[in-house]
Parts: structure tokens; C-alpha cells; sequence
């Protein structure tokens, strides 16, 4: 059985905080923090990664900016995979099967897609792997917004 990419329950929260303690040691209180996010559906929408084994080994948290709008704003706000799992393919799962049920749920919404954020540190190797997979592109450098400069990118939907 794949990977396969599915909304987060409730049942999720203990096992995804693990995730985010282990994969974000800079942030603090992780169960408190996955819990009042998981709450404020669907503003912010969880899904996860669940192995062959039926385990998580991943998550990717998006957040609807501005408001609920005809033409929707998403925040790919935080993604974390087990480090033992990285480099399978999981994060690129997760975020086209993720984004693709975010679609759904807009349309069923009678709202449409217009554009992805993308926050990450500047020093993160993964602005490449956005680039790649969603065809983000660097629109704005903040500098010391947290532990470094916080790079802003922006993908425009078609």
C-alpha cells in the first residue's frame, strides 16, 4: 500500500504534535499549537501522510488568508516530514494531493483558487523543492523576522 494523503482527524493531533516538535525544535508547545490549528478548520486545513504501515510520517498545514473570497488565497503555512521518510517523495504527495483536495473543497464552496504562499527561511534548502513543485517564485526577503530572513513566495493559479 502507498503513502497515502488524507485530512486530519481529531484521532491525529498527539502523533502530528510529535512531528512538529521533532521537525520545528525551535517552536514551542507543539501539542497546543497542532491542537487550536486542527480547531480552526477551515480556515486552517491539516492533512497527513500515512505510510503502508498505517503510520504518520507526515503533515502539511495550509492556512485560507484574508478571509473566505471568491478567488482564494492558501498559505502553505507548515510541512514537516519524519526524517526517516524524507527524500521518498512524501512532501511533493503532500502537497499536490493535499492542494488538489483543498481545490475540491473550494470549488464545492462556489470559490476558486487564485494564488499559494509560500513563508519559509531563507536559508531553507527547500525554497528549491517549492520552485519546483508549485512554481512558486521569491517575491519578498524579510530580514530577521524569526531565527533569519524569512523568504516570501507567491505561485499565481491558472
Amino acid at each position: 500500500m502507498p503513502i497515502i494523503i488524507v485530512p486530519m482527524h481529531r484521532d491525529d493531533v498527539e502523533v502530528v504534535a510529535t512531528i512538529h516538535s521533532q521537525q520545528f525544535p525551535r517552536q514551542e508547545s507543539s501539542l497546543q499549537w497542532i491542537r487550536c490549528n486542527f480547531a480552526a478548520f477551515p480556515r486552517i486545513m491539516l492533512f497527513i501522510a500515512r505510510n503502508e504501515q498505517d503510520h504518520i510520517v507526515g503533515y502539511i498545514q495550509w492556512i485560507q488568508k484574508s478571509g473566505f473570497r471568491k478567488h482564494a488565497v492558501m498559505e502553505l503555512e507548515q510541512m514537516a516530514v519524519l526524517t526517516n521518510s524524507q527524500g521518498k517523495g512524501i512532501g511533493t504527495q503532500l502537497i499536490k494531493e493535499s492542494l488538489h483536495q483543498i481545490k475540491i473543497y473550494l470549488d464545492d464552496s462556489d470559490s476558486k483558487l487564485k494564488a499559494v504562499l509560500v513563508s519559509t527561511r531563507n536559508d531553507n534548502e527547500a525554497k528549491i523543492f517549492y520552485e519546483k513543485v508549485l512554481g512558486a517564485k521569491e517575491i519578498v526577503v524579510i530580514k530577521d523576522l524569526y531565527s533569519s530572513d524569512e523568504v516570501l513566495m507567491l505561485a499565481l493559479q491558472t
